[in-house]
């Protein structure tokens, strides 16, 4: 599959989106519309384990959507195509790392929230600024909330200040933040941490805590063990299980 606006590589069992846009990445529908396209390939490839969201250069991850494609005729497109993103980035069904090099406004610290986890150059910028053009970040008023509770996300999303990597580490948007040098053998290390690990399982296993977001704890227990026990009783389970018992490695078929 060919694509413009980003780059597609798959090695040693991640599947890496670089937007490549430089300087400042900007998102623009067609960059939108290859991500979708890239998420679903990824999606349905099982040697892809995990899915990495990064951008060309050293300046920005993304300084957001293109403000172009907000106006006339191009707005409920990109809607659609923007909305469609955070979708894909649940229904890839695995999970989903940023690597954050650089400044994430708007559009761009959205899809950072979006991912499952982040790491980032201590040099980074994240902020939602639309309040101050009149506006609000729609997927950020779903996400961030969730994500670092409701008195921080009033905070970020209705003054629309930006925040620096250590603050963003602080309140929970960023996993680990590392010297800008460090940050591409950083999140080779951090990815590494999961890739080792079954695909089947990961899969498995994100695919519960998305589900018992939404649940009742009640609910939650109640469907976590009914699953649990489908889950370890399969081929995959009983081979990590066997290894660990048997003090070798264990060989995953996925």
């Amino acid at each position: 599959m060919k694509f413009e606006n980003i780059l597609l590589e798959k090695k040693e069992g991640a599947g890496k989106i670089t937007i490549n846009r430089p300087p400042l990445n900007i998102l623009n529908i067609e960059t939108m519309e290859e991500m979708n396209r890239a998420l679903a390939e990824l999606r349905d490839d099982d040697a892809v384990k995990v899915v990495v969201i990064t951008a060309a250069g050293n300046k920005a991850f993304s300084a957001g959507v293109e403000v172009a494609d907000h106006l006339g005729d191009k707005l409920s497109r990109m809607v659609e195509v923007f909305d469609g993103l955070f979708i894909s980035l649940v229904e890839v069904d695995k999970p989903t790392i940023a690597v954050v090099n650089g400044v994430a406004l708007g559009g761009g610290c959205e899809v950072v929230l979006g991912c499952d986890m982040a790491i980032a150059s201590e040099k980074a910028i994240l902020g939602q600024p639309e309040i101050k053009l009149g506006v609000y970040p729609p997927p950020a008023s779903v996400l961030l909330p969730r994500l670092i509770g409701r008195r921080k996300a009033f905070e970020i999303i209705l003054s629309g200040d930006s925040i620096d990597a250590r603050e963003a580490e602080r309140i929970g948007v960023i996993n680990k933040v590392v010297p800008d040098e460090e940050l591409e053998k950083a999140a080779d290390e951090f990815i590494k941490r999961f890739t080792s690990n079954s695909g089947l399982a990961l899969t498995q296993a994100r695919r519960a805590l998305y589900r018992n977001f939404d649940l009742e704890f009640r609910k939650a227990m109640e469907v976590t063990g009914t699953d649990a026990t489908l889950v370890m009783g399969g081929e995959n389970s009983v081979e990590g299980l066997t290894a660990f018992l048997e003090k070798r490695k264990p060989v995953w078929k996925r």
